[in-house]
Protein backbone atom coordinates (compact mmCIF):
# COMPACT_ATOMS: atom_id res chain seq x y z
CA UNK A 1 0.00 0.00 0.00
CA UNK A 2 2.89 2.31 0.85
CA UNK A 3 4.46 1.65 -2.55
CA UNK A 4 1.16 2.53 -4.27
CA UNK A 5 1.16 5.87 -2.43
CA UNK A 6 4.63 6.62 -3.80
CA UNK A 7 3.24 6.38 -7.34
CA UNK A 8 0.29 8.59 -6.42
CA UNK A 9 2.52 11.24 -4.79
CA UNK A 10 4.55 11.88 -7.94
CA UNK A 11 2.80 10.47 -11.02
CA UNK A 12 4.73 12.84 -13.30
CA UNK A 13 7.99 11.16 -12.34
CA UNK A 14 6.74 7.72 -13.34
CA UNK A 15 5.02 8.88 -16.53
CA UNK A 16 8.18 10.66 -17.68
CA UNK A 17 10.21 7.63 -16.68
CA UNK A 18 7.98 5.35 -18.75
CA UNK A 19 8.39 7.58 -21.82
CA UNK A 20 12.18 7.62 -21.39
CA UNK A 21 12.23 3.82 -21.06
CA UNK A 22 10.20 3.52 -24.28
CA UNK A 23 12.64 5.76 -26.17
CA UNK A 24 15.70 3.90 -24.87
CA UNK A 25 14.09 0.53 -25.63
CA UNK A 26 13.41 1.62 -29.21
CA UNK A 27 17.04 2.71 -29.68
CA UNK A 28 18.20 -0.62 -28.23
CA UNK A 29 15.94 -2.68 -30.52
CA UNK A 30 17.10 -0.85 -33.65
CA UNK A 31 20.75 -1.18 -32.53
CA UNK A 32 22.22 1.09 -35.19
CA UNK A 33 25.56 2.79 -34.51
CA UNK A 34 24.65 6.13 -36.05
CA UNK A 35 21.30 6.30 -34.24
CA UNK A 36 22.87 5.33 -30.91
CA UNK A 37 25.68 7.86 -31.40
CA UNK A 38 23.11 10.54 -32.31
CA UNK A 39 20.89 9.76 -29.31
CA UNK A 40 23.85 9.74 -26.92
CA UNK A 41 25.13 12.94 -28.52
CA UNK A 42 21.86 14.79 -27.95
CA UNK A 43 21.75 13.76 -24.30
CA UNK A 44 25.46 14.59 -23.98
CA UNK A 45 25.03 18.15 -25.21
CA UNK A 46 22.14 18.81 -22.81
CA UNK A 47 24.07 17.28 -19.89
CA UNK A 48 27.23 19.19 -20.80
CA UNK A 49 25.36 22.49 -20.95
CA UNK A 50 23.80 21.84 -17.53
CA UNK A 51 27.21 20.91 -16.11
CA UNK A 52 28.60 24.21 -17.39
CA UNK A 53 25.92 26.02 -15.38
CA UNK A 54 26.69 24.01 -12.24
CA UNK A 55 30.38 24.88 -12.59
CA UNK A 56 29.44 28.56 -13.20
CA UNK A 57 31.00 28.67 -16.68
CA UNK A 58 29.30 31.45 -18.60
CA UNK A 59 31.16 31.37 -21.92
CA UNK A 60 29.91 29.40 -24.92
CA UNK A 61 33.17 28.08 -26.39
CA UNK A 62 33.38 24.89 -24.23
CA UNK A 63 29.95 23.83 -25.50
CA UNK A 64 31.09 24.05 -29.12
CA UNK A 65 34.35 22.26 -28.34
CA UNK A 66 32.31 19.45 -26.76
CA UNK A 67 30.16 19.26 -29.90
CA UNK A 68 33.30 19.02 -32.06
CA UNK A 69 34.76 16.26 -29.86
CA UNK A 70 31.56 14.23 -30.19
CA UNK A 71 31.75 14.50 -33.99
CA UNK A 72 35.32 13.17 -33.89
CA UNK A 73 34.20 10.36 -31.55
CA UNK A 74 31.94 9.02 -34.31
CA UNK A 75 34.97 8.25 -36.49
CA UNK A 76 37.66 7.56 -33.90
CA UNK A 77 38.03 3.83 -33.02
CA UNK A 78 38.63 4.36 -29.28
CA UNK A 79 36.40 7.27 -28.19
CA UNK A 80 37.49 7.19 -24.54
CA UNK A 81 41.08 8.01 -25.58
CA UNK A 82 39.90 11.41 -26.75
CA UNK A 83 39.47 12.73 -23.22
CA UNK A 84 43.21 12.39 -22.65
CA UNK A 85 43.95 14.28 -25.86
CA UNK A 86 41.56 17.02 -24.68
CA UNK A 87 43.36 17.19 -21.33
CA UNK A 88 46.79 17.49 -22.97
CA UNK A 89 45.63 20.22 -25.37
CA UNK A 90 43.82 22.09 -22.59
CA UNK A 91 46.77 21.90 -20.18
CA UNK A 92 49.20 23.05 -22.86
CA UNK A 93 46.97 25.95 -23.88
CA UNK A 94 46.37 27.04 -20.29
CA UNK A 95 50.12 27.05 -19.63
CA UNK A 96 50.86 28.91 -22.85
CA UNK A 97 48.26 31.62 -22.16
CA UNK A 98 48.77 31.61 -18.37
CA UNK A 99 45.00 31.44 -18.18
CA UNK A 100 43.14 31.51 -14.88
CA UNK A 101 39.94 29.72 -15.91
CA UNK A 102 41.04 26.15 -15.24
CA UNK A 103 37.49 25.24 -14.14
CA UNK A 104 36.57 25.17 -17.84
CA UNK A 105 37.96 21.64 -18.03
CA UNK A 106 35.59 20.31 -15.34
CA UNK A 107 32.57 19.66 -17.61
CA UNK A 108 34.86 17.82 -20.05
CA UNK A 109 36.21 15.62 -17.27
CA UNK A 110 32.88 15.04 -15.56
CA UNK A 111 30.46 14.70 -18.48
CA UNK A 112 32.59 14.53 -21.62
CA UNK A 113 34.90 11.79 -20.41
CA UNK A 114 32.02 9.64 -19.16
CA UNK A 115 30.07 9.95 -22.41
CA UNK A 116 33.13 8.95 -24.41
CA UNK A 117 33.36 5.86 -22.20
CA UNK A 118 29.65 5.11 -22.80
CA UNK A 119 30.25 5.28 -26.55
CA UNK A 120 33.35 3.09 -26.13
CA UNK A 121 31.25 0.57 -24.19
CA UNK A 122 28.87 0.32 -27.12
CA UNK A 123 31.66 0.19 -29.71
CA UNK A 124 33.73 -2.43 -27.90
CA UNK A 125 31.06 -4.64 -26.32
CA UNK A 126 27.86 -3.95 -28.23
CA UNK A 127 24.30 -3.05 -27.31
CA UNK A 128 24.06 -5.91 -24.80
CA UNK A 129 26.65 -4.21 -22.60
CA UNK A 130 24.85 -0.89 -22.91
CA UNK A 131 21.58 -2.54 -21.86
CA UNK A 132 23.42 -4.13 -18.95
CA UNK A 133 24.60 -0.70 -17.82
CA UNK A 134 21.09 0.76 -18.14
CA UNK A 135 19.58 -2.08 -16.09
CA UNK A 136 22.11 -1.55 -13.30
CA UNK A 137 21.79 2.23 -13.10
CA UNK A 138 17.98 2.21 -13.50
CA UNK A 139 17.74 -0.55 -10.91
CA UNK A 140 19.88 1.38 -8.44
CA UNK A 141 17.91 4.60 -8.97
CA UNK A 142 14.41 3.11 -8.92
CA UNK A 143 15.19 0.65 -6.13
CA UNK A 144 16.68 3.37 -3.94
CA UNK A 145 13.70 5.66 -4.55
CA UNK A 146 10.98 3.10 -3.79
CA UNK A 147 12.74 1.32 -0.90
CA UNK A 148 13.93 4.61 0.57
CA UNK A 149 10.44 6.09 0.47
CA UNK A 150 8.92 2.91 1.90
CA UNK A 151 11.40 1.94 4.61
CA UNK A 152 14.10 4.63 4.77
CA UNK A 153 14.94 6.11 8.19
CA UNK A 154 18.72 6.43 8.43
CA UNK A 155 20.28 9.44 6.64
CA UNK A 156 22.92 8.41 4.11
CA UNK A 157 24.90 11.61 3.54
CA UNK A 158 24.50 15.32 4.34
CA UNK A 159 25.22 15.96 0.67
CA UNK A 160 21.80 14.53 -0.19
CA UNK A 161 19.49 14.75 2.87
CA UNK A 162 16.63 12.90 1.16
CA UNK A 163 18.69 9.78 0.59
CA UNK A 164 18.59 7.08 3.25
CA UNK A 165 20.97 4.22 3.96
CA UNK A 166 18.09 1.76 3.58
CA UNK A 167 17.26 3.20 0.17
CA UNK A 168 20.88 3.09 -0.99
CA UNK A 169 21.37 -0.51 0.16
CA UNK A 170 18.05 -1.48 -1.40
CA UNK A 171 18.93 0.21 -4.69
CA UNK A 172 22.37 -1.43 -4.84
CA UNK A 173 20.78 -4.81 -4.07
CA UNK A 174 18.11 -4.46 -6.78
CA UNK A 175 20.70 -3.26 -9.33
CA UNK A 176 23.12 -6.06 -8.48
CA UNK A 177 20.45 -8.74 -8.79
CA UNK A 178 19.15 -7.39 -12.11
CA UNK A 179 22.66 -6.89 -13.45
CA UNK A 180 23.87 -10.33 -12.37
CA UNK A 181 21.01 -12.14 -14.08
CA UNK A 182 21.51 -10.18 -17.29
CA UNK A 183 25.32 -10.21 -17.28
CA UNK A 184 25.63 -14.00 -17.16
CA UNK A 185 24.67 -14.01 -20.84
CA UNK A 186 28.20 -12.91 -21.75
CA UNK A 187 30.45 -13.26 -18.67
CA UNK A 188 30.70 -15.89 -15.93
CA UNK A 189 28.33 -15.60 -12.91
CA UNK A 190 30.95 -14.37 -10.44
CA UNK A 191 32.20 -11.68 -12.82
CA UNK A 192 28.63 -10.69 -13.65
CA UNK A 193 27.89 -10.27 -9.93
CA UNK A 194 31.11 -8.35 -9.26
CA UNK A 195 30.75 -5.94 -12.18
CA UNK A 196 27.07 -5.36 -11.40
CA UNK A 197 27.84 -4.63 -7.75
CA UNK A 198 30.72 -2.24 -8.49
CA UNK A 199 28.70 -0.38 -11.15
CA UNK A 200 25.67 -0.18 -8.83
CA UNK A 201 27.80 1.45 -6.14
CA UNK A 202 29.28 3.72 -8.83
CA UNK A 203 25.77 4.76 -9.86
CA UNK A 204 24.93 5.71 -6.26
CA UNK A 205 28.02 7.89 -5.92
CA UNK A 206 27.56 9.34 -9.40
CA UNK A 207 24.15 10.53 -8.23
CA UNK A 208 25.63 11.77 -4.95
CA UNK A 209 28.36 13.73 -6.73
CA UNK A 210 25.79 15.53 -8.86
CA UNK A 211 23.85 16.34 -5.67
CA UNK A 212 27.07 17.80 -4.29
CA UNK A 213 27.48 19.99 -7.38
CA UNK A 214 23.87 21.19 -7.14
CA UNK A 215 24.28 22.09 -3.47
CA UNK A 216 27.41 24.07 -4.30
CA UNK A 217 25.54 25.85 -7.09
CA UNK A 218 22.48 26.43 -4.86
CA UNK A 219 19.98 24.72 -7.18
CA UNK A 220 17.49 21.89 -6.67
CA UNK A 221 17.77 20.40 -10.17
CA UNK A 222 20.32 20.70 -12.97
CA UNK A 223 17.50 21.81 -15.28
CA UNK A 224 13.78 21.42 -16.01
CA UNK A 225 13.88 19.36 -19.18
CA UNK A 226 11.90 16.41 -17.77
CA UNK A 227 8.75 16.90 -15.67
CA UNK A 228 9.23 15.27 -12.30
CA UNK A 229 12.86 14.40 -13.06
CA UNK A 230 14.67 17.73 -13.45
CA UNK A 231 17.35 18.16 -16.09
CA UNK A 232 19.30 15.80 -18.31
CA UNK A 233 22.16 15.65 -15.83
CA UNK A 234 19.70 14.54 -13.14
CA UNK A 235 18.80 11.57 -15.37
CA UNK A 236 22.31 10.51 -16.42
CA UNK A 237 24.35 11.26 -13.28
CA UNK A 238 24.54 7.59 -12.27
CA UNK A 239 25.91 6.62 -15.69
CA UNK A 240 28.77 9.10 -15.49
CA UNK A 241 30.61 7.02 -12.89
CA UNK A 242 29.31 3.52 -13.63
CA UNK A 243 30.05 3.62 -17.38
CA UNK A 244 33.74 4.26 -16.74
CA UNK A 245 33.85 1.44 -14.19
CA UNK A 246 32.11 -1.01 -16.53
CA UNK A 247 34.46 -0.34 -19.45
CA UNK A 248 37.55 -0.69 -17.26
CA UNK A 249 36.31 -3.90 -15.61
CA UNK A 250 35.19 -5.53 -18.86
CA UNK A 251 38.48 -4.72 -20.55
CA UNK A 252 40.54 -5.91 -17.61
CA UNK A 253 38.59 -8.96 -16.48
CA UNK A 254 36.29 -10.26 -19.22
Amino acid sequence: MKILNIFKENPQRFITGAVLIAVVATIALIDNFFLTWLFLGITFMFAFYEAMKLFAIDKNSPFFYAFFIWIIAYFYPNPDDLIFIVLIIFAGWEAYKQAKDIETIFPFLYVGGAYLFILALYKDFGMDALIWLVLIVAGADTGAYIIGKSFGKTPFSPTSPNKTLEGVLGGVSVATILGTFYGVEFVNPFLSFFISLVCAVGAVFGDLFESYLKRRAGVKDSGNLFPGHGGMLDRVDGYLFSSVLMVILLRGLA
